[in-house]
C-alpha cells in the first residue's frame, strides 16, 4: 500500500499521547501520598491498578482488534480513558483513583496492541524499522515532557496570580485547590477525548495481520505457556519492565524521603531526563547492536546499570540526582 503520511502523523500522534499519560505516575506518587495520607502499600497500588491492566488486557486486546478492527478498537480505548480521567476529576478519591488508572490502563493496552500493524501498513512493510525507531524517539520525548508539564500546573496553581498563562486559567476552576496535582488528569481527560474525535473522523485501511500477528484461541496460548522457552522470555521482561517502572515510579518518592528534595522540582527533573536519556540509550542500544554481540551488549549494561544503582541508592544527594537519569 502507498504510504499514507497523515496517518503516520495520527499514528506518532497516538505514540506520544499513551507515553505522555502512561509515564507520569512517577512523578505524582509524592503528592498523591500527601494528600490521601497514603501507607506504602496504598501507594505501591497505584502503578498495580495501572499496570496490571496491561497483563488482563493484552490477550484480549488483540481478539477485540481482530473482531472489531483497529479504528473501532482505537476509539474504544481512549474512550476507556476518557472515562477513568474524567472520573477521577470528577471525584478526586483514593478508591476511585484506582479505579480510574485500571481504566486508563487498559485503553493503553488496546492501543498498544494496535498501533504496530497499523504502523507497518500505513508505513509501509519496507519503511517498518525505520518508522518504528521514530515512534520510540516520540515516545520517549512524551515521557520527558510529561513531568515538566506536572511541574509547571503544579507550582503555578500554587500561584495565586496564575499570570498570562491559558493553560492555567482554564484549569484551575475545575482543580481541587487542595489537590493541585488533579489538574494533570484534567489535561488526560482533553488528550483523550480529542484522541477519540480525531479517530473518529479519520478513515483507515485494511489492516492484513501477518501470521505472528494473529491472535490465537485460549488454547493456544495455553499451549505456549507450556513451552520453557516461552515462560523465560516472559520472566525475563517481567523482570526488566518490573524494574524500569520500578525505579521510575520511586524516583521522586526517594528523593524527597531521603535527600529532602521537591517532588515538583528536582523529583520532576529527575523523572524526565530518566525518561529522555532512555531514549537516547535506545538510539546508542541500536548502535552497538550493529558493532557488537548482544550478550556482550546486555551484559555490559546490565553491569553498569548495577553499578550506578548501588550509587545512587547509597551515596549521597549529588549521585541521586545524577544517577537515577543514568540509569535511563
Amino acid at each position: 500500500m502507498k504510504r499514507n503520511y497523515y496517518l503516520l502523523f495520527l499514528i506518532f500522534l497516538i505514540f506520544f499521547a499513551i507515553s505522555f499519560l502512561t509515564n507520569i505516575l512517577g512523578s505524582i506518587n509524592p503528592n498523591v501520598s500527601d494528600s490521601f495520607s497514603l501507607t506504602g502499600t496504598m501507594t505501591w497500588m497505584l502503578p498495580f491498578s495501572f499496570f496490571i491492566a496491561y497483563g488482563l488486557m493484552s490477550i484480549p486486546a488483540g481478539m477485540i482488534i481482530q473482531k472489531h478492527g483497529e479504528k473501532k478498537s482505537l476509539t474504544f480505548a481512549w474512550l476507556l480513558s476518557f472515562s477513568g480521567a474524567v472520573l477521577f476529576t470528577v471525584f478526586p478519591v483514593y478508591s476511585v483513583f484506582l479505579v480510574s488508572l485500571f481504566l486508563i490502563g487498559c485503553g493503553m493496552a488496546v492501543m498498544q496492541v494496535a498501533i504496530y500493524p497499523l504502523l507497518r501498513t500505513a508505513g509501509g512493510e519496507q519503511h517498518f524499522a525505520f518508522n518504528s525507531v521514530i515512534a520510540q524517539l516520540v515516545f520517549g520525548a512524551a515521557s520527558f515532557l510529561s513531568p515538566f508539564v506536572y511541574s509547571y500546573l503544579v507550582i503555578g496553581l500554587g500561584n495565586p496570580d496564575p499570570g498570562n498563562s491559558l493553560l492555567l486559567k482554564l484549569v484551575a476552576p475545575l482543580t481541587p485547590a487542595s489537590l493541585p496535582w488533579v489538574s494533570i488528569y484534567l489535561i488526560f481527560t482533553f488528550i483523550s477525548l480529542l484522541m477519540a474525535g480525531i479517530i473518529i473522523a479519520t478513515r483507515f485501511p485494511k489492516v492484513e495481520l501477518k501470521e505472528e500477528e494473529v491472535v490465537g484461541a485460549w488454547d493456544t496460548h495455553l499451549e505456549l505457556f507450556r513451552q520453557k522457552k516461552v515462560i523465560l522470555f516472559f520472566l525475563g521482561i517481567f523482570c526488566y519492565v518490573g524494574t524500569e517502572q520500578g525505579i521510575a515510579n520511586w524516583i521522586s518518592e526517594f528523593l524527597r524521603t531521603y535527600h529532602g528534595l521537591t517532588p515538583e522540582i528536582e523529583g520532576a527533573r529527575a523523572v524526565g531526563l530518566f525518561w529522555g536519556l532512555m531514549t537516547i540509550g535506545c538510539f546508542l542500544g541500536l548502535f552497538l547492536l550493529k558493532v557488537m554481540d548482544s550478550k556482550i551488549v546486555l551484559r555490559l549494561f546490565t553491569a553498569a546499570a548495577l553499578i550506578i544503582l548501588t550509587f545512587t541508592l547509597f551515596g549521597g544527594v549529588k549521585f541521586a540526582i545524577f544517577g537515577f537519569p543514568a540509569l535511563g
